[in-house]
C-alpha cells in the first residue's frame, strides 16, 4: 500500500523516538510526544493501534531488507535489538567491557522473590534455607527489587517485589515470561552451571543475550523476547552482575 508522505513522516518519527530513546517506549508515550503541544514541528494526532500497526510495518520492511535488527517489546515498552545472527561478533564486542556478575546466592534469591512476591524476608530464608540479608542488600541496591509493603502477620516485616528495572535487564515484557519454575530447579540442581549459561545468555542485558532470545521468540509482529541471565559462581562482593540476574 503506498504511503502519502505525512503517512510516511509519522512513520519516521515513531521509528526515530523508538531508536533515540534510552528507555523502551510504549505505545502510550509515543501518542503523547507525537500530540505534544510543545513540539516545534506540528502536532501529529495518532491512536496506541496506528502505533502498533507502524510497528509491525517497519519490522516486515526490516526482514524484507534483510536488516541486522528489529524492534521488540520490553517492559510493555518497544526498543531497537538486534538479530541472533550476529551474536558472535558483538559477543566480542561485549566481552570487551567489565562484566560485574551477581552470585548463585544472590540469584537464588532472586528467583524466589520474582516467583514467590509478595514474599518476605523469613519466606526467603524458609525456602532457601540460608540467612538473606546479604543477597537482598545486593538486589535493593541493583534496584531490580523493591519493598512493596508489610505483611499481615506478628512483626509486620517487610514485602519484596521486583521491580520494571528488572524486566528491563532481563529483556522481558511482564512477569509471565518467565522460565518455568521446573527449568530453576534444574539451573539450581547443576554444580557445573552448565544449565545456568544456557539460560542466562537467553535473558541476559547484553545485547549477544538480547540477540539470542529474539531467536527463541521468532521477533513476530510485537516482537517479544524470553530469556535469563549469565551464570555466577561463589557469591563476591564485586562480582555481581546486571545480567546473571535472569537466572530465574
Amino acid at each position: 500500500m503506498e504511503q502519502t508522505p505525512f503517512s510516511q513522516s509519522k512513520r519516521h518519527i515513531i521509528e526515530a523516538l523508538i531508536f533515540a530513546s534510552d528507555e523502551p517506549l510504549t505505545a502510550r508515550q509515543i501518542v503523547e510526544i507525537l500530540g505534544s503541544s510543545e513540539n516545534t514541528g506540528p502536532r501529529l494526532r495518532v491512536r496506541e493501534e496506528e502505533v502498533l500497526g507502524v510497528i509491525r510495518e517497519l519490522n516486515a520492511e526490516y526482514v524484507q531488507a534483510g536488516r541486522s535488527y528489529r524492534i521488540i517489546q520490553v517492559a510493555g515498552g518497544f526498543q531497537f535489538a538486534t538479530m541472533p545472527d550476529f551474536a558472535e561478533w558483538l559477543g566480542k564486542l561485549v566481552k570487551e567491557k567489565a562484566k560485574r556478575k551477581l552470585s548463585q546466592a544472590t540469584l537464588e534469591t532472586l528467583s524466589v522473590i520474582a516467583y514467590k512476591q509478595p514474599v518476605t524476608k523469613p519466606e526467603i530464608e524458609a525456602i532457601r534455607g540460608v540467612n538473606a540479608e546479604y543477597a537482598i542488600h545486593k538486589l535493593l541496591e541493583r534496584g531490580l527489587i523493591t519493598i512493596v509493603g508489610r505483611a499481615a502477620t506478628p512483626g509486620r516485616p517487610l514485602l519484596y517485589g521486583t521491580t520494571q528495572d528488572f524486566l528491563k535487564h532481563f529483556g522481558i515484557n511482564d512477569l509471565s515470561e518467565l522460565p518455568k519454575p521446573r527449568e530453576i530447579e534444574e539451573i539450581m540442581a547443576d554444580q557445573g552451571f552448565e544449565m545456568e549459561k544456557e539460560l542466562l545468555k537467553r535473558m541476559g542485558k547484553t545485547d549477544e543475550e538480547i540477540e539470542e532470545q529474539l531467536a527463541k521468540t521468532v521477533v513476530s509482529e510485537d516482537g517479544k523476547l524470553r530469556e535469563l541471565p549469565p551464570d555466577d559462581d561463589d557469591l563476591q562482593d564485586d562480582e555481581l552482575s546486571d545480567q546473571d540476574l535472569k537466572n530465574l
